[in-house]
């Protein structure tokens, strides 16, 4: 790999701080069940914009509000949304974010974090649903494209629903 392209890449990869800022600012005053029906739909319409193969999941709680298959979507993402949202559950951030603490520490989730891979997966994808003055209450979970892709198109609809744009 050239060292432009290495720039490019790095230059393209958020940062922790980067990550760390999104979930900050993107907080819900609440959370409802409408919330999460309107949230969702959202996603599956730019999904089907998109023609994006995902499937979507939004959990509260431990229930699960809202999920949606799209064409070109298959079972095994049902799965990555299930470790996606583990790490989110457990770590209380983004499971990008999750993933890239431990890059920026020279490892890897897998090799350090002594959990089950096939239970939980540090990959781009689901992001915690995070109220004001009560914290992470659940997830938002995307899976069917690479994980950075997953990651930003969570993050875009997060910021249109909450009606913040990237600062």
């Amino acid at each position: 790999m050239s060292q432009t392209t290495s720039r490019t890449t790095a230059e393209l990869t958020p940062s922790v701080e980067e990550l760390e800022a999104e979930q900050r600012r993107l907080v819900f005053r609440r959370f409802t069940h409408d919330d999460a029906w309107a949230l969702g739909s959202r996603l599956v319409e730019l999904a089907r914009e998109r023609q994006a193969p995902v499937a979507v999941d939004i959990h509260r709680a431990g229930q699960q509000l809202f999920h949606a298959a799209l064409p070109g979507s298959t079972p095994d993402n049902d799965a990555w949304i299930a470790r996606k949202r583990r790490v989110v559950e457990r770590y209380g951030a983004a499971s990008y974010l999750v993933g890239a603490r431990f890059r920026a520490k020279g490892t890897t989730f897998e090799e350090s974090s002594r959990l089950d891979p096939d239970t939980y997966a540090a990959h781009g994808g689901s992001f915690p649903i995070t109220v004001e003055g009560v914290g992470v209450i659940g997830s938002v979970t995307v899976s069917g494209l690479p994980q950075l892709q997953d990651h930003r198109f969570v993050v875009e609809a997060l910021e249109e629903f909450l009606g913040r744009s990237a600062d």
